[in-house]
């Protein structure tokens, strides 16, 4: 992903990338707001070590001068710092310019059927604290609401004894606006680091009290009591986030720019409002991401576990050692079964946000009966096949499921997680290569690799931060351009 050239020639105002023009009628100010992301991002990219104005010049496309001016930027904002000098080869040393980790934090929720996991993490995606507690999500949304702010609470009280958070506010008010200034949109994505909507040139939002910034309450979401309700007309934002409300959680200084919560499906993640949870139809039109950012007074993206999964899995990689796969697939088989697809570099979520209920293939016309109201479905077949203690065939179906997603899609890689599967994964791995082995000599010959996804058990809710963090980075859209180590996933052992 390049810069884009402003087609302004006063270089004092110009950040464009070499050559070329900009025709969309975009404003400047939209420009340097997706400009400042690509080296921000390439700043989390290059690491401690930094990288120098030549490097993002190169990596961007944009003029030496207007990475200058976009560093001076995020320099001034507090989020990025120098990290040093390169060596000489002749002319003045370069100088190298980092990411400032503890800029900014953000949340990651994973809620599952039984168990919530919060993390807080830096600009980094390092999590700075973590909490786990029972979950019961049919005891309905005021419960969950409850444990949810209960929990979130919990989470940056311990983060440090508070001090997380306490350094320069990554999105602290400025002229013009905060770190990406202007009245253009921010960067595709979940969560607009500002605190107003895209395009509103709105301030960040300054969660001290009488500050002309301060976040105001977002448009009431329907009132939970006990069981899940309709959502009712509560305003949104068409790239599904709600602004910030105000809530009754203790809030970290001015850097948290959100949470990022992953949930079991169906969802539409546009709106985040539930649709017919496996086993819980109650939660059917409850907005849960309306109701969660009025109950924590920050601004809220909610997706689906296993696209928050597979998100964080292409944003974070895990090092070299595998060849890059643009187009995996990740299977999590825990309380439900789901996968989160990765198509062509970018997570793919479908038109309606629908894509990856995997689970709910049938493959048995007169198999059991599943929650879902069909009969025969692959979740229902492999749950009920972990109940009886049938590991082989469990892991056969998962194969057979993962067999039908090679071929209909054409993935390079599939990775497994999930409770379930990280409690035993070898016989899972032997399972799943098996039948993708058989497959692939009735068909072209060649064998997709199965691996366990990195991370293990903090796969998802790793994920769920990312849907808060990555809009800063402009890499939230449903179609991105990865970097060139994003989607080398890691694996050991045996392919």
């Amino acid at each position: 992903m390049g810069g884009v050239n402003n087609g302004v020639q006063d270089g004092a105002s110009s950040e464009g990338a070499t050559g070329g023009s900009f025709a969309f009628g975009a404003n400047l100010a939209a420009l340097r707001d997706h400009n400042a992301a690509l080296v921000l991002g390439l700043l989390r990219d290059a690491g401690a070590a930094g990288a120098s104005r030549a490097e993002l010049a190169g990596r961007t496309g944009l003029t030496p001068q207007a990475v200058s001016k976009i560093s001076a930027r995020l320099r001034a904002a507090g989020l990025a710092a120098e990290a040093g000098r390169r060596a000489s080869t002749g002319g003045k040393p370069a100088t190298t310019w980092r990411l400032v980790p503890d800029a900014a934090h953000a949340i990651g929720l994973h809620l599952d059927r039984d168990a919530l996991t919060a993390i807080l993490v830096d600009l980094t995606g390092t999590t700075v604290a973590s909490r786990t507690a029972p979950l019961a999500f049919g005891a309905g949304a005021e419960a969950l609401l409850g444990t949810v702010a209960a929990e979130v609470s919990a989470l940056l009280a311990e983060a440090d004894g508070g001090a997380v958070g306490a350094g320069p506010a990554a999105v602290s008010p400025g002229h013009g606006g905060g770190v990406l200034a202007g009245d253009g949109p921010s960067p595709s994505g979940a969560v607009d680091p500002r605190g107003g909507p895209p395009g509103s040139g709105a301030p960040p939002a300054d969660t001290r009290e009488g500050s002309p910034t301060a976040v105001r309450p977002a448009p009431r979401a329907s009132r939970a009591t006990g069981t899940a309700s309709r959502a009712t007309g509560t305003a949104s934002r068409a790239d599904g986030t709600v602004p910030p409300a105000t809530g009754t959680v203790p809030r970290v200084s001015g850097s948290l720019l959100g949470v990022g919560v992953a949930v079991p499906g169906p969802l539409d993640h546009a709106s985040g409002v539930l649709h017919r949870v496996t086993g819980f139809p109650e939660w059917d039109g409850f907005p849960l991401r309306d109701a969660l950012a009025e109950r924590l007074g920050l601004p809220v993206v909610v997706d689906k576990d296993t696209n928050a999964a597979a998100l964080g899995l292409v944003l974070r990689g895990a090092g070299g050692g595998v060849p890059a796969a643009d187009s995996f697939a990740y299977l999590h088989l825990g309380t439900g079964l789901g996968a989160g697809l990765v198509l062509g570099g970018g997570v793919h979520r479908g038109a309606r946000t629908g894509a990856g209920e995997f689970g709910h293939q049938v493959l048995q016309l007169d198999g059991p009966p599943c929650p879902c109201g069909n009969r025969g479905c692959i979740e229902a077949l492999c749950l009920g096949a972990v109940a009886a203690g049938d590991t082989a065939r469990a892991a056969r179906l998962l194969g057979v499921g993962a067999a039908n997603l090679v071929r209909l899609l054409d993935i390079d890689l599939v990775l497994l997680g999930g409770r379930t599967v990280l409690a035993e994964p070898e016989p899972y791995l032997r399972g799943v290569r098996a039948v993708l082995a058989e497959d692939a000599a009735r068909a072209d010959g060649r064998t997709v690799p199965v691996a366990v996804a990195p991370g293990g058990g903090r796969t998802v809710v790793e994920g769920a931060a990312e849907l808060a963090l990555a809009p800063l980075f402009g890499r939230s859209g449903t179609a991105f351009a990865p970097r060139s180590d994003e989607t080398k996933i890691v694996t050991s052992g045996g392919m």
